[in-house]
């Protein structure tokens, strides 16, 4: 049984872009374990916002 929950996202794919974008110019191109769980909850909330409709 999963237990795997749906990311939701009330902002748009273009705002979640842009808090990606600014992940990796703090991280200066290297993330670290932390930064890396963060992106990769970032990219998952992208691809829900992206294929939602406008």
């Amino acid at each position: 049984m999963s237990t795997t929950v749906e990311p939701v996202s009330d902002r748009s794919a273009a705002e979640v872009n842009e808090e990606i974008r600014a992940l990796w110019l703090r991280s200066g191109g290297t993330l670290t374990g932390e930064q890396r769980e963060e992106y990769q909850r970032l990219v998952l909330e992208w691809a829900t916002a992206a294929t939602q409709p406008a």
